[in-house]
This record gives C-alpha cells, sequence and structure tokens, in this order.
C-alpha cells in the first residue's frame, strides 16, 4: 500500500521529468497531399487523434479528427456536403496551421498545464533548428505518471 509519503515523493519524481524522456518517436506524419480518404484510413487503422503535416522536415500543421469532421460541416454556403468531393481533399486544405509545440527539454508539468488548459490532446515536439523531433500525448503524460508512482514503491 502506497504512503501518503510515497505518494508525494511520487509527484516529486514527476516534477523532474521531461518531454524528450516519454515523447513518442519516430512519429507517422502526412503531407499536405495526403488525401482525406488516405488520412480516414490512417485514423482508423492507428486510432490517432492527429497527425503532423511534415514535408522535408519542416511542419506546416496538423491535421485532427476534428479537422476533418470540420470539412463535412453543413453551412449555408455547403447545405448538403458532397462526400466524394470532400473525401479528395487534401490534408493542406483542412489542416491546422497554428500549432502549438513543446521543446524536448520542456518538463512534463508544464505539457500537462498546456493540455488542460488548451485542451488539446497532444503536441509535436520540435528541435531548436525547427525539426519533427517527436509527439507528445496524454498517453504519454499517464505513462510518466504511472512510473513515477512505481519508482517510489
Amino acid at each position: 500500500m502506497q504512503t501518503k509519503h510515497s505518494a508525494d515523493a511520487a509527484m516529486i519524481g514527476f516534477l523532474g521529468y521531461t518531454v524528450r524522456q516519454f515523447m513518442t518517436h519516430p512519429v507517422m506524419t502526412v503531407t499536405r497531399r495526403t488525401t482525406m480518404c488516405e488520412l480516414e484510413r490512417l485514423f482508423e487503422k492507428y486510432d490517432f487523434n492527429a497527425f503532423p503535416v511534415v514535408e522535408n522536415g519542416k511542419l506546416f500543421g496538423t491535421i485532427s479528427k476534428f479537422d476533418f469532421l470540420r470539412a463535412f460541416a453543413f453551412t449555408t454556403g455547403q447545405v448538403v456536403p458532397q462526400y466524394n468531393q470532400l473525401m479528395s481533399l487534401c490534408a493542406g486544405d483542412v489542416m491546422s496551421e497554428a500549432v502549438v509545440h513543446v521543446d524536448p527539454t520542456s518538463p512534463l508539468t508544464r505539457v500537462l498545464q498546456l493540455m488542460v488548459n488548451l485542451r488539446i490532446r497532444s503536441f509535436p515536439v520540435m528541435s531548436a533548428n525547427g525539426y519533427l523531433e517527436g509527439i507528445i500525448s496524454r498517453e504519454d503524460l499517464i505513462r510518466a505518471l504511472k512510473e513515477s508512482t512505481q519508482e517510489s514503491r
């Protein structure tokens, strides 16, 4: 049984963790030319919430399941979306270009706070020279929390 003292020690251990220790890498990415049809298959196969959109190592944005679904939204200009037409759109047409990213040396406590405040499920991890190094997700943070409690037992 874990005592209050050991639980506190576990959280102290979590304070020392950085993104680099728990990020997922290499990262599965897509390009701006990846079609919605291809994205649908990738979302189904891997059950990721989002894919970074990368070309030649440069991050152009992210495409999430939300971005995918937003393309099908009924609007005054598009009362009945044309499925086949929308499925031929490319990631570059529907991706989010404004991307919050983190540094590999960022403390996990900062990433946790960003996830909670911004309600974002994962962040690209960018190197100092602007290249995608990995991705840090909610599952990675949960794993870090679990590992920190196991270390104190």
